[in-house]
């Protein structure tokens, strides 16, 4: 005898039902990520053909250079060293790339580019400042306060009024000189020094820095030498400025001027005044 169990009305729909409605979800998943994804590509593709075409638009390409801030280095000049601009999409050129290129004229301490849409770069030099004239080889340069040479001096920068530079250079026995470190740091200092008392500096005629331990300095109208040693030149320069006249009352000639030992002053006088040595 066979039994039949009646089955549960409830559980076949459910049975029956549950595949179709994880089928339709899944297939409808797919549909919207391939929906998104293809819009994701029509944006990118439609936004790289905008992109290629702004690129390529003539308005874009930089035509015009404007030049501020260059006082000896020529407008012409500094054109040239950005010439390359010309041409170049506004919005991609690399403009840290020129700034280089500027930076290579050694009358240029810094610059700045800037864009200005849709087609012109603004261009502002910092140029370096003439200090002193470096004496090196025979030749006079003018060097900024960095000791940095910026131009071999002639003609076209007479203008100039600056005290000479002597001992720069580093003589080496089997090659050409060359600029110490050490001299050039020393010449740093005491320009930076000399600039904080203008009235002091506009009477240094000479500077001489062989001796990177014994500063040597001739001011304009006088002939003696004065040892400043290592530091507070423009302070040592103004307390013999403040008593030359009386100096000069006692030795009219001198040789040499030492201010390396504080409040004690040492003078050498000069062939006139015969070989001793006095002090102040």
């Amino acid at each position: 005898m066979t039994v039949r169990v009646p089955t549960d009305k409830r559980f076949r729909r459910r049975t029956q039902l549950r595949p179709i409605k994880r089928r339709r979800v899944f297939t409808a998943r797919w549909r919207r990520i391939l929906k998104v994804s293809a819009i994701f590509v029509i944006v990118l593709f439609v936004g790289y053909q905008i992109g290629v075409f702004v690129l390529q638009m003539p308005v874009l390409s930089i035509d015009r250079l404007i030049v501020r801030g260059n006082v000896h280095l020529s407008t012409d000049e500094a054109l040239s060293l950005v010439d390359g601009l010309h041409g170049e999409n506004i919005f991609i050129v690399d403009l840290e790339q020129w700034r280089n290129a500027l930076l290579a004229s050694p009358w240029v301490k810094d610059a700045t580019l800037r864009t200005v849409i849709p087609s012109t770069i603004e261009v502002t030099i910092s140029e370096r400042v003439p200090m002193a004239l470096g004496r090196i080889a025979g030749h006079l340069y003018l060097i900024d306060d960095e000791a940095r040479l910026i131009a071999e001096y002639g003609a076209e920068y007479a203008h100039f009024d600056l005290p000479v530079i002597d001992g720069l250079l580093h003589q080496t026995s089997n090659g050409p000189g060359v600029i110490d470190d050490q001299r050039s740091q020393l010449t740093r200092r005491v320009m930076n020094d000399l600039e904080t008392q203008p009235r002091v500096a506009g009477r240094v005629s000479q500077i001489d820095v062989s001796n990177p331990s014994k500063l040597v300095v001739i001011l304009d109208d006088d002939e003696a030498l004065i040892y400043l040693g290592v530091y507070q030149f423009a302070d040592r320069l103004q307390s013999y400025l403040e008593m030359f006249t009386a100096l000069r009352e006692k030795v009219p000639h001198i040789d040499y001027v030492d201010l390396r030992y504080g409040d004690r002053v040492y003078v050498r006088p000069g062939a006139l005044e015969g070989d001793s040595s006095g002090q102040q």
